[in-house]
């Protein structure tokens, strides 16, 4: 700890965002927020896009600093606009339910599909969920119940719940093409939208 402390007083990026890391999970020393967020502040500021998601979140919870949705949006959308899929999977959460920004499900569905083609299971089941509503995409259960069904195979227990429901309203074959499509997407490097050929 010691050496990463060193570095991390010397503006290096990656020992200041562990620091935050260990200091917000308490691994390998006492869990101290402050101390989390200001490493987490001091690596975001420098464009470390795991420390600005860190920082989002810390605003989320309120972990030693107040909350603050708009806020936590912020340091969500830094780390989103450079890929990092974790940030784009919460900040599409923020835009389903409008916290920190008004609500805008084509907005959510465009960064949960971003999280999602990186293996985000929670975006994947999220995005099942949006298509299984109609939320900002046409509604469709087949690319609901491939979604919801990615997520699972992935380890989202949410996607297997969301597989099962959607699969009520839906025919043998419709549920067959679904499948055959999730397989598919998983098991090749096709880009899914020109594989399926009806997405917005």
């Amino acid at each position: 700890m010691k050496w990463y402390r060193k570095a991390a007083e010397q503006g290096d990026v990656d020992a200041q965002y562990n620091l935050g890391f260990f200091y917000s999970s308490g691994q390998g020393v006492p869990q101290n927020y402050a101390e989390s967020v200001n490493w987490y502040r001091k690596a975001a500021e420098q464009g470390d896009a795991r420390a600005q998601f860190g920082l989002g979140l810390a605003y989320y919870r309120g972990l030693d600093v107040f909350q603050d949705y708009t806020e936590s949006v912020r340091w969500y959308r830094r780390a989103a606009k450079q890929g990092y899929g974790p940030a784009q999977s919460n900040l599409g959460f923020m835009y389903s339910i409008g916290q920190g920004v008004p609500q805008d499900y084509a907005e959510a569905v465009k960064w949960y599909r971003k999280a999602a083609e990186q293996g985000n299971s929670s975006a994947q089941a999220n995005l099942g969920f949006m298509y299984y509503n109609g939320w900002g995409v046409p509604q469709d259960y087949s690319v609901a119940h491939m979604w919801s069904n990615i997520a699972h195979a992935n380890g989202n227990e949410n996607g297997a719940k969301l597989r099962d429901l959607v699969a009520e309203g839906m025919s043998p074959e419709d549920i067959s093409k679904a499948q055959d499509m999730a397989m598919e997407c998983m098991s090749s490097s096709v880009d899914i939208y020109g594989l399926l050929g009806h997405f917005p």
